[in-house]
């Protein structure tokens, strides 16, 4: 897991932020939910639920079962708070979780080569375009999330 360098204060007020949605929807956002979404807000690529076992392991000094960051990931999920990339079984924060207002369909630009994820915005009307076409082809669209393998600049830079 490499670590972004990353304004210790920038990432206490996102938390603080998720902690208040979270209060506002009627749920709570625990000590060790904070932990594991902190652990998604400081790492550079997509983590899954070992990795981020073993960031809580080496940031706070204790071990936490895999499922209990599984169910931990999943309440994150529901609110919004995390995005699970299908394709890679990992996970990142959600770029907005500071936002409040109305965002676009996230989409996932993930490099193939250094793992960065960025999470960019596909308007709706372009969404449902691709609904309509999945409909006319005989299809049904479950998820409008799209993770495009890329190579982002840096990578292909060097």
């Amino acid at each position: 897991m490499e670590i972004i360098t990353v304004d210790k204060a920038e990432i206490h007020a996102v938390i603080n932020q998720a902690e208040q949605r979270c209060t506002d929807s009627g749920a709570r956002l625990t000590v060790k939910r904070k932990q594991v979404l902190s652990g998604l807000l400081y790492s550079k690529t997509a983590l899954s639920a070992y990795e981020l076992v073993d960031f809580c392991h080496k940031e706070y000094g204790y071990a936490i079962p895999a499922m209990s960051v599984y169910r931990i990931l999943a309440f994150l999920q529901n609110q919004k708070l995390v995005h699970k990339l299908n394709l890679a079984n990992k996970y990142v924060a959600c770029a907005h979780i500071a936002c409040n207002h109305d965002h676009e369909v996230p989409q996932f630009l993930i490099c193939g080569s250094c793992q960065r994820v960025e999470e960019i915005s596909v308007s709706k009307a372009t969404i449902k375009s691709v609904r309509l076409s999945v409909e006319e082809a005989g299809f049904d669209l479950v998820s409008p999330q799209i993770e495009m393998d890329c190579l982002c600049h840096d990578c292909r830079d060097h």
